[in-house]
């Protein structure tokens, strides 16, 4: 069975289909790059046929490489694995040279059979290269179609010809939001950039049509020219100079080092420009090797591809009915509550938002006006969607309203009584068969399920903030929680777009428990004389998209007053972090309550843009003569978290590792290079983390002691997930 059909029609033109069997996008597998080279092999040699063209079977071109063999390239590539990868990329690379070149004579350019690319829909990845190697590219006008080089947010870059074509078609200087932001466009879009060519209602009558007229000039490559000058300038060109200068700090800028995809991009751009294009070819595959051998990479891209995937699939949902959500009740219009009836909307689901006021439900409501707003003047929103969506927003105060609705979410006050009155008041209305899910980052589950008349069917929804951007949703189980609920919020999360994981009820649950150590230690250091700019900068060294400092600005220091002060009610003698209280406690009182206040620990000018950290800072705190090393203050931070993500997975919070590896990158943008906490141990190598551990033990106390888990691992010579694989479960 192949993935490309061919076919001949009677004006000569032939047409390779790509159609991958039991997929609903096209991805590229080894095996099809050999069908493929097969059927141009074919086609060039077939007197009778005077062209080609490459489409597809399906409503959409392709997704791209599947990234499932790209993260098993490594393994497979025999005892010299970069040996191996190098030769099988230059094999690619010469399939997609051979679709350029198209049989035409070397010497004279001329005698090649033009070759055109017809996109129904999304072109991905290797879904965009193809094209880039034909000689002209056709699209769709599909507005929803979605065309570029996603390859940078999975921790690779385009490493099939996509960096080399697109730097030479474009110049450096354009190509960059699409090699390094990863930006896609629609059609009419992509042709208005230079990425396509033509936008047409049928591009495969089109590109026969084409095909059919080209002539020899029409099919060579503006680099195969003689006389070819790269857009933009090359390298040692004055302009060109100035480019790369400037993509060199914006790619350091945004990646502060951490990510080593960037870099190798811009390398294979730079060193590529500065050659022959068959010689750059072999030096972006050189780069992408070295890409594929760096262990970040893997990481990624089982995070952030199959990981993340798996979980909105339902990996771990219980075998019950579908439980798709028809109707949605929220309880509390403020931020939260606001931001999940948008998205709910948003998704096609009925929504009847409640508050106490009908002023505070009409203002929840205009929150979801607000983003539409937005998003019209950006055009991509019109007016009938916008009616659409608020109109299946049913503002009121009036609990009668929310009969019929199969699932609640409440998002009040976090006060465990005032949970306990809206749970009651709903649960008076709502059918029997209906969940009801509380969104809460702090409070037990199992203690809110008891104001409920039915704790099997209570379960925890832990939403991030802002809710309509956040990736991620927590689903906390309680004791009592049974399977439909599970499967209930499972399915709701899938219905918005968002990706799940899902952990058993814990002071903290999963994410805060990471997120709050991290904070801690920062505070720590300040307290201890570290100086505040060494903190902040080895976060962001190390990937955190924000240091301590400026996180709990974004969150707010009052904010962590309250956990604080909760906390240390709840466990007493047993609580930690007193010297953390001193130093949140000493802002609150000074008034410096973070971002929102204009004031915490940076400065912010009158229209809230931070300037700095906040002067004052040392005069508080003494800024000690000696401070430690980058490497020691990078250790506190990653450890604070991680040794929190092994207890999680050790007491049983956590089931699966690939829920803690997804849920810290989405959650709080733990280290991405890195895959995640349990990643980047295995990156480590557990017998250096416990080595880490007992020094940092020894000289900060035992909250960084290494867990029996971690000593395991670490003892057995294993790794977490080649202990614990995709069927995770705590040992």
């Amino acid at each position: 069975m192949t993935d490309f059909t061919y076919s001949v029609d009677a004006n000569g033109v032939a047409t390779i289909t790509w159609d991958v069997k039991d997929k609903s996008m096209n991805v590229m597998n080894l095996k099809g790059f050999e069908d493929l080279d097969a059927l141009i092999d074919k086609a060039i040699a077939d007197d009778k046929v005077k062209g080609v063209v490459i489409t597809s079977g399906k409503k959409d071109f392709a997704g791209g490489m599947d990234l499932n063999i790209i993260a098993k390239m490594k393994a497979s590539a025999g005892d010299n694995p970069a040996q191996g990868l190098m030769e099988g990329l230059m094999q690619s690379h010469s399939i997609l040279r051979k679709i350029e070149r198209a049989g035409m004579d070397p010497k004279t350019l001329k005698g090649g059979k033009p070759i055109a690319a017809a996109l129904p829909g999304t072109a991905l990845g290797i879904g965009y290269e193809i094209p880039l190697a034909c000689h002209r590219i056709f699209a769709a006008d599909n507005p929803k179609a979605k065309i570029g080089l996603p390859e940078i947010m999975v921790g690779i870059f385009p490493g099939m010809g996509g960096t080399t074509r697109l730097v030479r078609k474009m110049g450096a200087m354009a190509a960059a939001p699409y090699l390094l932001e990863g930006k896609l466009l629609d059609p009419q879009k992509a042709k208005g950039a230079g990425l396509i060519d033509e936008v047409v209602a049928d591009p495969v009558a089109a590109a026969k049509d084409w095909v059919l007229s080209a002539k020899d000039a029409d099919i060579v490559k503006p680099w195969d020219q003689k006389g070819y000058k790269m857009p933009g300038g090359a390298p040692y060109h004055p302009a060109g100079f100035m480019t790369y200068v400037g993509a060199n700090a914006m790619v350091h800028g945004k990646t502060q080092g951490a990510f080593p995809a960037a870099k190798a991009l811009l390398s294979a751009a730079y060193e590529g420009a500065l050659v022959p294009f068959d010689t750059a070819i072999r030096i972006e595959a050189r780069w992408f090797t070295n890409v594929l051998m760096n262990p970040s990479s893997s990481a990624m891209i089982r995070s952030l591809f199959i990981n993340k995937e798996a979980l909105e699939k339902g990996a771990n949902r219980p075998d019950v009915p579908d439980q798709k959500v028809a109707k949605l009740g929220v309880l509390g219009a403020g931020m939260m509550g606001a931001g999940i009836a948008y998205v709910s909307a948003n998704a096609g689901i009925k929504v009847v938002l409640i508050d106490a006021k009908q002023e505070a439900a009409d203002k929840g409501k205009s929150y979801s006006e607000g983003i539409l707003d937005k998003g019209m003047k950006r055009g991509k929103v019109t007016e009938e969607k916008k009616a659409e969506v608020l109109g299946r927003i049913n503002a009121t105060t009036d609990y009668a309203a929310l009969d019929g609705c199969d699932l609640i979410v409440e998002a009040v006050f976090e006060d465990t009584g005032v949970k306990a009155d809206v749970t009651a008041k709903a649960e008076a209305v709502i059918p029997e068969t209906a969940v009801f899910a509380t969104n809460t980052s702090t409070l037990p589950i199992s203690d809110l399920a008891k104001a409920s008349k039915r704790p099997g069917q209570f379960i925890g929804i832990h939403f991030f903030s802002p809710v309509d951007k956040m990736l991620l949703v927590e689903i906390i189980k309680g004791k009592e929680t049974g399977d439909v609920a599970v499967a209930k919020a499972l399915d709701f999360v899938r219905q918005i777009r968002k990706t799940p994981i899902v952990v058993n009820d814990a002071r903290f649950f999963y994410a805060n428990r990471c997120i709050i150590p991290y904070i801690n230690e920062g505070l720590r250091m300040v307290a201890e004389g570290v100086q505040p700019a060494l903190v902040e900068n080895a976060a962001k060294l190390l990937g955190f998209p924000l240091g301590p400092l400026q996180l709990v600005d974004e969150t707010s220091i009052d904010l962590g007053v309250k956990i604080a002060k909760a906390t240390r009610a709840a466990m007493g003698d047993a609580y930690p972090d007193s010297a953390v209280d001193e130093v949140l406690f000493a802002m609150a009182d000074k008034g410096r309550l973070g971002r929102k206040s204009a004031a915490g620990f940076y400065a912010y000018d009158e229209k809230g843009g931070r300037l700095g950290l906040w002067d004052e800072l040392g005069a508080i705190w003494r800024v000690s003569e000696d401070q430690p090393e980058l490497s020691q203050v990078q250790h506190r931070l990653m450890m604070a978290q991680v040794l929190e993500a092994v207890r999680a997975l050790e007491e049983g919070v956590l089931e699966d590792i690939r829920e803690g590896d997804v849920g810290a990158i989405l959650g709080w943008g733990f280290a991405p290079w890195s895959g995640g906490p349990f990643s980047w141990l295995d990156i480590l190598g557990a017998e250096k983390a416990v080595a880490i551990c007992e020094r940092l033990e020894k000289a900060h106390g035992p909250r960084f002691a290494a867990p029996k888990l971690l000593k395991d691992v670490a003892a057995k010579g294993q790794t977490f997930y080649g202990r614990f694989g995709a069927t995770a479960k705590a040992a």
